[in-house]
C-alpha cells in the first residue's frame, strides 16, 4: 500500500491537536444528546465540522484547498472496497434470513451452546474461522451474525457477545498469513511475513489465554437477562422456517471460498446468490409473506428475494425474543455506515493534507528517549492515527514509516516494530466508532461500538501486553551485528 506522508514544518503540535480536541468534545456532547441515535447522521456532520476546523488551520499554514480536497478524494477512493463489502454484507444478511440459514444456525446453536460455555465458545469459534479466512470482517458477517442471534435468544447482553465475536475475529485476523494487515505490518517494518507471525505469537497467545479466561469467568457468573425458554424458541423457529442441515452448505461454501483466497466481494456475492436460490427452494412460504401472495410465481419469487437483498424485511413472529432476529435491513441498513465512513475520510484526509498526522507522530517520536518510550510512542501513534485518520491501514503505514529508523538506531530488530503496529494499530481500530472497522463491526453485528467496547477484551489487552513485555525486557529481539572477518 503506497501512502505519502504529508509534512508541514509551519504547523505546530498545538495546531495539529486543535481539530482532535474539538472533534472529541463535540462527539462526546453529541452522544450525550442523541444516545444510540448519534450514528443516524449527527455524528457524521460532527466529523465534517472537525474537517472544517482542520481546513481553517490548514489555510493559516499555507495549505491550498485543492491539496486538501485531493487528499480527501484519495482517502475516499481507498474505502471503495470497504463500502462495496458493506453493501454485500447487507445483502448477505437479508438473504441468509429469508433462506432460513441464520434461523437454522440459531436453532442448532441453542441446542449445543449452553449459557455457561457460550461466551468462551463464541471466542473460540470466531478465532478458528478468522484464522482460516484471514478476515475479521468475513467472520463477523457469517458466524458472528449467527452467534449474536444465539446470544440474544439466550438472553445475553449483546455487548458481551459482540465483544467475544470481535476478540476472536481479530485474534485470527492478526495471526493469519492470509490477512492483509498481517502482510502490511512486516512490509512497513522491513521484516519477513513468517518472522513477523512467529514474533507476534509471543504477545498474542498470552493475551488470548487471558481473554479466554475472562470470558469463561464472565460466562459462569453472568446473570442472563430475561427468560430464555429454549424449548419455546426452538418450536417457534420451526413453526416459522423450514429448518434443514442442508442450509449449512451456503456458509460452508463462502468460508471455503475465502480460505481458497477468493476475493471477499466475490465470496459474499456467491453467498448472497446461493442463499437467494435456497430461499426459493426451502422457504417459499416466507417469500410469499414478504410479497403478500398465496402462490409463488417467478415474478413474486424475484421480487421477494430482491426485497430481502435491498431493503428491510420483517418475518412475523409472536415470540418477542425472536422479533429482532427475524428482521433484516439489507443493503439499505448499511447506508448510514457508508455515510459515516465517507465523513470520517473527509476529516482524516484534511488532517493528513495539512500535515497534522505527521506532526503528531513526530511529537510522539521525540518522547522516545528509552526503549520503553519508543514502544509507547509507537502505540500512541497507532491509536492517534486510528482516531484521526479513521483508517486501520493508515495506523500501520504512517507509524511504520515514521518509526522504522528509530528502531534501527536503537539496535532493535524490525519485527519489534511490526508486532507493535499490529498489537496497537490493527486491533484498536474496531474500538473507534467512526473508524472504518468500528463502523463496520457495529453495523454488521447490530451493536453500538461503545456497547461492545468494554468486552472487546483481546483488543484492549493487546497494546498493554506489548508494553508489559518491553517494560520487563521479555523477548525483545536485538539486531544482530554483521560478523567481521580478519585476514
Amino acid at each position: 500500500m503506497e501512502t505519502k506522508i504529508h509534512k508541514n514544518k509551519e504547523l505546530s503540535i498545538t495546531q495539529a491537536l486543535i481539530p482532535i480536541f474539538f472533534l472529541v468534545l463535540l462527539l462526546g456532547y453529541n452522544v450525550y444528546v442523541f444516545g444510540d441515535n448519534a450514528l443516524s447522521g449527527s455524528n457524521q456532520f460532527i466529523l465534517l465540522i472537525g474537517g472544517a476546523i482542520a481546513a481553517i488551520i490548514g489555510f493559516f499554514n499555507k495549505v491550498s484547498f485543492h491539496k486538501m480536497m485531493e487528499e480527501v478524494a484519495n482517502n475516499i477512493k481507498s474505502t471503495v472496497g470497504a463500502i462495496l463489502i458493506l453493501l454485500m454484507v447487507g445483502s448477505l444478511a437479508g438473504t441468509w434470513l429469508v433462506s432460513g440459514i441464520i434461523p437454522t444456525m440459531i436453532y442448532y446453536g441453542l441446542q449445543i451452546l449452553s449459557p455457561a460455555i457460550f461466551l468462551p465458545a463464541t471466542l473460540i469459534i470466531c478465532s478458528i474461522i478468522s484464522l482460516a479466512t484471514g478476515s475479521s470482517w468475513t467472520t463477523s458477517a457469517t458466524v458472528g451474525i449467527a452467534l449474536i442471534g444465539v446470544g440474544e435468544a439466550l438472553g445475553f447482553d449483546l455487548g458481551m457477545v459482540a465483544g467475544a465475536v470481535i476478540s476472536g475475529a481479530y485474534f485470527g485476523d492478526k495471526l493469519s498469513p492470509m490477512s492483509d494487515t498481517t502482510n502490511l505490518a512486516p512490509a512497513m517494518a522491513g521484516t519477513a511475513l513468517f518472522t513477523h507471525i512467529r514474533y507476534m505469537i509471543l504477545t498474542t497467545v498470552p493475551t488470548y489465554i487471558l481473554t479466554l479466561l475472562i470470558f469463561t469467568i464472565i460466562g459462569l457468573n453472568v446473570e442472563i437477562k430475561g427468560d430464555a425458554n429454549i424449548g419455546s424458541l426452538l418450536q417457534d423457529i420451526q413453526n416459522t422456517f423450514t429448518v434443514s442441515a442442508w442450509l449449512f452448505l451456503v456458509p460452508l461454501i463462502v468460508i471455503g471460498l475465502i480460505i481458497k483466497k477468493t476475493e471477499p466481494l466475490i465470496a459474499l456475492l456467491a453467498g448472497t446468490l446461493l442463499a437467494a436460490s435456497f430461499a426459493i427452494l426451502f422457504q417459499p412460504h416466507i417469500i410469499n409473506q414478504i410479497v403478500g401472495v398465496k402462490t409463488m410465481t417467478f415474478e413474486s419469487g424475484y421480487k421477494g428475494v430482491m426485497n430481502a437483498i435491498t431493503g428491510e424485511i420483517i418475518i412475523p413472529t409472536k415470540n418477542k425474543n425472536l422479533a429482532d432476529l427475524f428482521t433484516s435491513g439489507g443493503m439499505q441498513k448499511m447506508l448510514g455506515t457508508i455515510w459515516l465512513i465517507i465523513c470520517a475520510m473527509v476529516f482524516g484526509g484534511i488532517m493528513d493534507a495539512i500535515g497534522a498526522l505527521a506532526r503528531i507522530s513526530q511529537s510522539l517520536l521525540k518522547m522516545a528517549n528509552s526503549t520503553l518510550g519508543l514502544f509507547a510512542s509507537t502505540v500512541g501513534s497507532c491509536l492517534a492515527i486510528n482516531i484521526t485518520a479513521s483508517d486501520q491501514y493508515l495506523s500501520i503505514v504512517i507509524p511504520g514509516k515514521m518509526f522504522a529508523k528509530a528502531y534501527q538506531k536503537k539496535g532493535l530488530a524490525p519485527e519489534n516494530l511490526s508486532r507493535t503496529l499490529e498489537d496497537a494499530g490493527t486491533v484498536t481500530s474496531v474500538l473507534i466508532p467512526w473508524n472504518t472497522c468500528g463502523a463496520y463491526q457495529s453495523s454488521t453485528l447490530g451493536v453500538a461500538t461503545l456497547d461492545y467496547l468494554p468486552y472487546a477484551v483481546f483488543n484492549i489487552l493487546s497494546p498493554i501486553t506489548t508494553l508489559i513485555f518491553v517494560a520487563f525486557n521479555i523477548k525483545i529481539k536485538q539486531l544482530i551485528a554483521p560478523k567481521t572477518t580478519t585476514v
